[in-house]
């Protein structure tokens, strides 16, 4: 092991290293509980699947909606291969996408589609470091 006293760059390029790491860890810890939270709440809560129907989706669409969410969620914390995981990404990204294009055509509010904003935001939080941890594992 070499020591990183007599290089600086090094040791400065391994802490912003582990910062990236544990921000990327905090973003996608709390997407990952909030999607999974939407999930269990589509499947059990009666007010999540009349708000479904608001939107004018089929009852079988929740269902199968939740239990993309639930495979995604693992995808995300589990060690699997970066295209798995960016596929994971992209379907949550069309689906946070259209959740808010569903709520903003029908004229809903911001209780009705904030929850998609916020959720978004930890989305690409968790992607943008994400792919920054990728590039800098393929650099060293």
């Amino acid at each position: 092991m070499e020591s990183t006293l007599h290089k600086p760059a090094l040791a400065a390029a391994k802490t912003a290293l582990k910062a990236m790491t544990i921000v990327y860890w905090i973003a996608t810890a709390l997407f990952c509980l909030q999607i999974g939270f939407t999930a269990y709440a589509q499947l059990r809560l009666p007010e999540v699947a009349q708000a479904f129907t608001h939107l004018g989706f089929p009852a079988y669409f929740r269902v199968e909606l939740s239990w993309a969410k639930f495979v995604g969620v693992v995808l995300l914390l589990a060690p699997a291969p970066a295209w798995l995981k960016e596929w994971a990404y992209a379907g949550f990204g069309i689906t946070l996408g259209s959740a808010l294009i569903a709520h903003l055509s029908l004229g809903d509010g911001p209780e009705a589609w904030g929850w998609a904003a916020v959720t978004g935001v930890l989305w690409g939080l968790s992607y943008f470091f994400w792919r920054r941890l990728c590039s800098g594992r393929r650099r060293a």
